[in-house]
């Protein structure tokens, strides 16, 4: 498949379920989004307070959707019904705490897979739960909203990229005429869609939808032995995916004004590893800001530790140690296309995403305090 791009132009690195956090009862009504990747599926239920929210309860479990997608072009029996449980257990959640207000989406395997619709039937029937598929484009905007609070005020060009388990998406915005005060909030109403003009707003350059995420590409070269061959292998396809997207090429690379944001398991586990985190601290991950040779030094530590070294490390964990050099070869790519040494580190994604969605439409946020980072 080819990389897709509009019309005229991928939270918690934790693999394992999240334990069960609810929060002392408060006022307020509770909002739940949900994301169902090609990996894993990941919920959220939070209150809204004052221009953030407040999380009262959480799930991940690594599902393996889309394991075997590739090969067959399928969803398999085993990871519909692994699915199934996983989503059994957030309908449980979501029934405890009453959740009158929620999105529960399904991504990229689910857009891919030739019986998709078979398996939304199934979802409706064993769990009675309202999934719905979304296309890249909203995939990308909802992670990009996910990501406005740390827009700094002095971001005048700024790349938002999401890895995901099924792919991999792009966002270049233009905030040169955003007022440095209203970068933040001029990205959380890019929810409206990626084409709809912002006088004095924010302007989505060019995006883009690569059908490859840490699970795809981890599957497109799992026959390679060699471990460091196949890093070099899977970093040099996820490059030649890239060619026609370079948005700065024609106005010239930006200088300190750019930024890139990155959002996933991979970039968070990647910061916890430069951090020497044992258990880890979302406190310190979140806003993170890390030099491409601090990031190269982590991957060259992976390498060096081996699939073994990997699988028996704490930073990495014994379910996404499977997935990380996938990962990491398409962040290394992405440090190494892109003008800039620097990359931000962000916690937050697609549920992230949903929910600031959802409550700047209920009206339940205070937008004045979306400032952005200095």
């Amino acid at each position: 498949m080819t990389p897709k791009r509009p019309a005229g132009a991928d939270a918690f690195p934790n693999p394992t379920v999240e334990p069960f956090v609810t929060r002392p009862t408060e006022e307020g009504e509770l909002y739940a989004a949900l994301d169902l990747g090609t990996n894993s599926c990941r919920m959220l239920i939070a209150r809204p307070k004052g221009s953030q929210f407040q999380v009262v309860d959480s799930f991940s479990k690594p599902v393996q959707l889309g394991h075997g997608l590739e090969a067959s072009g399928r969803l398999s029996r085993s990871s519909m019904s692994r699915t199934v449980h996983a989503l059994q257990v957030c309908k449980r959640k979501l029934e405890a705490h009453k959740v009158r207000h929620m999105r529960l989406v399904a991504t990229e395997a689910c857009r891919r897979a030739r019986n998709s619709r078979d398996f939304m039937r199934m979802i409706r029937r064993e769990t009675g739960l309202p999934i719905e598929v979304i296309g890249a484009e909203e995939e990308a905007r909802l992670a990009v909203i996910s990501c406005a609070p740390l827009v700094s005020r002095q971001t005048e060009q700024l790349l938002v990229v999401d890895i995901g388990g099924g792919s991999t998406e792009l966002v270049w915005i233009d905030l040169e005429d955003a007022p440095l005060a209203e970068r933040s909030r001029a990205i959380m109403r890019l929810a409206d869609g990626f084409d709809k003009p912002q006088p004095g707003g924010a302007r989505v350059v060019d995006w883009i939808s690569v059908p490859l995420g840490v699970a795809t590409l981890r599957d497109q070269f799992e026959d390679v032995e060699d471990d460091q061959g196949r890093f070099a292998l899977m970093s040099w396809h996820f490059e030649e995916m890239l060619q026609n997207f370079a948005p700065y090429v024609n106005a010239g690379a930006p200088d300190d004004g750019f930024q890139i944001i990155g959002t996933s398991g991979t970039v968070t586990t990647v910061a916890a590893s430069h951090l020497g985190l044992r258990r880890y601290d979302r406190t310190k991950v979140d806003g993170l800001t890390m030099t491409t040779a601090q990031i190269d030094r982590v991957i060259r530590d992976y390498l060096l530790l081996g699939p073994e070294g990997r699988r028996n490390d704490p930073r990495i964990g014994r379910e996404r140690h499977a997935l990380i050099m996938s990962g990491v070869a398409i962040l290394q790519t992405l440090m190494r296309v892109w003008p800039t040494s620097k990359l931000s580190v962000a916690d937050r994604g697609l549920r992230e995403g949903i929910l600031y969605s959802q409550m700047v439409r209920d009206g339940v946020l205070v937008p004045d305090s979306l400032n952005g980072v200095a």
